[in-house]
């Protein structure tokens, strides 16, 4: 039931990657589903945790056990992130889990944040008082589901560039820059006087 939602973005990427490289579709694997394949030539497992969300840590935890996997050489994750704008793309080498509780339990249960995530902004909160839970299991109107569905395809791309080129390339390549800030306009004498005067 929450296929499209705000919480799948990094689903549909992996969606994405299935479908693009002809790979296998995933099957049970512990507590998550996965699928081993090949991207340009490089051999992968893609996953997806079927625990709560809060609870990601004990799948990626039990994937990167039995295949012996080395989280800060070898593993990328891929989640929404609320504190982005919509379509935002933030990749990083490690970090906090910024609030985002799978994350927090991935960092928790691997016992290091020193691995590479993808990070897709699917928009804040549309008011302070809106039920967090209700907004990231919420879906996209039209408009929204079109720009997360451009980003979703950059993220998968993105994801393509770290196995094959490497994380440093990849963010320089892909990660979404920062809006600037406007500076404010100085006031001049006459915008002054003008104030003043109450024109």
């Amino acid at each position: 039931k929450y296929d499209g939602s705000r919480h799948n973005v990094g689903f549909d990427v992996i969606d994405e990657l299935v479908d693009r490289y002809h790979i296998n579709n995933p099957e049970h694997f512990g507590k998550c589903l996965m699928a081993k394949g090949f991207i340009e030539g490089h051999k992968v497992i893609l996953m997806k945790p079927l625990t709560y969300m809060n609870l990601s840590g004990e799948a990626v935890r039990q994937v990167c056990d039995y295949y012996r996997v080395d989280p800060e050489e070898q593993l990328l994750v891929i989640s929404d992130d609320i504190d982005l704008e919509i379509g935002q793309l933030r990749m990083r080498k490690k970090g906090s889990a910024g609030g985002h509780n799978g994350l927090k339990n991935i960092i928790q249960h691997l016992g290091t944040d020193a691995f590479c995530r993808i990070r897709i902004g699917v928009g804040g909160k549309p008011n302070p008082d809106y039920d967090l839970a209700d907004f990231v299991l919420g879906h996209f109107g039209k408009e929204d589901r079109e720009i997360i569905e451009a980003a979703e395809q950059k993220a998968a791309d993105a994801a393509v560039c770290m196995v094959t080129d490497g994380p440093d390339l990849a963010m320089n390549r892909y990660n979404t820059p920062k809006k600037k800030k406007k500076k404010a306009e100085p006031v001049t004498d006459a915008g002054q006087e003008s104030i003043e005067k109450g024109s």
